[in-house]
């Protein structure tokens, strides 16, 4: 079974609107109200993909029962173990006339080492036959250090260890050779105190340097230059197809989402990174996550190369 973890859920508020000045009432054209976080993502697109998988999490609040209800109303497992006060409200607003994109990303309810044990000690039961994707950032109350308590926990347990995570500690948890680690391509850089241009060689070579240190298999996400995929057998990448981007929330975790179920389902390697980048496009180009539904025309597009050496 897949386990998705989300430490820092929320929900996301996304607004279009025609311009936006200061101090004065904008009206917007429309507005859409989506469960979100990370995992959330990822549990949604394996759904989507025919995956079946849980989501676990922490947060707090009525805002905590509404992505707790969105999720069961998808047909997906879940229990967040709830603190007090409220899972956050992001708010993502894409203004026409000057073609940007304002994110405004709050922090999350404190949360008790008691509801992070009750946490905890639930995971102590995966097993071998067991994967746990850990994605995003952590609410406060839970260090990132929690992130080598999993790679600990992994290699104690046996089970596979996926992380998606922008902490400098998520390089440290390569020690416990996670089955798949997804860093974009500043975070790659900063993984290896790499300065300068985050061009493909350079991605290539610090890809090859994660793997040395533990990972078993690397993604990289390059944003509008497509994505990376790298193990010991093998080095693929794919460029991104042309869109108009709408919304850029989300396509990380749908690449991601994507790709782990190509994975998990022993798929053919460049179709699967051939699809996880149709899918993130068309997350970008839509209000919410892909339904795979029009992601034939982007692959059209996308063509994957076999690098050597």
């Amino acid at each position: 079974m897949i386990y998705t973890l989300t430490l820092n859920p929320a929900i996301d508020l996304f607004i279009k609107t025609q311009t936006m000045a200061p101090n004065t009432v904008n009206r917007t054209d429309s507005y859409d109200i989506q469960a979100n976080g990370k995992g959330v993502n990822v549990s949604c697109i394996l759904k989507r993909r025919g995956v079946d998988n849980v989501a676990l999490g922490v947060g707090g609040g009525f805002t905590l029962d509404y992505i707790a209800d969105f999720l069961t109303e998808q047909g997906i497992r879940n229990h967040f173990y709830k603190d007090a006060g409220f899972t956050r409200i992001n708010v993502f607003t894409r203004v026409v006339s000057d073609h940007n994109e304002y994110k405004l990303v709050n922090p999350g309810p404190e949360i008790s080492a008691e509801t992070l044990k009750q946490l905890y000690q639930q995971l102590t039961t995966l097993g071998a036959d067991d994967w746990l994707c850990v994605s995003g950032s952590f609410a406060r109350g839970i260090e990132p250090s929690f992130l080598l308590q999993l790679g600990k926990l992994s290699r104690e347990n046996g089970f596979a260890l996926i992380i998606d995570s922008s902490y400098p500690e998520a390089v440290k948890t390569l020690a416990y050779q996670p089955l798949l680690v997804k860093p974009n391509d500043a975070e790659l850089m900063s993984w290896f105190n790499q300065s300068g241009e985050a061009d493909l060689a350079t991605m290539v070579k610090l890809g090859h340097k994660a793997l040395a240190a533990g990972a078993q298999n690397v993604l990289v996400s390059l944003g509008a230059a497509g994505a990376l995929f790298m193990n010991q057998a093998v080095t693929l990448v794919g460029n991104a197809p042309k869109i108009d981007v709408l919304n850029t929330a989300g396509a990380g975790d749908t690449m991601l989402g994507t790709f782990l179920a190509g994975l998990y389902q022993k798929q053919d390697l460049a179709d699967t990174l051939k699809l996880a980048i149709a899918a993130g496009s068309d997350t970008a180009r839509r209000a919410w996550i892909t339904d795979f539904t029009e992601t034939d025309e982007l692959l059209t597009q996308i063509e994957i190369k076999k690098l050597e050496g």
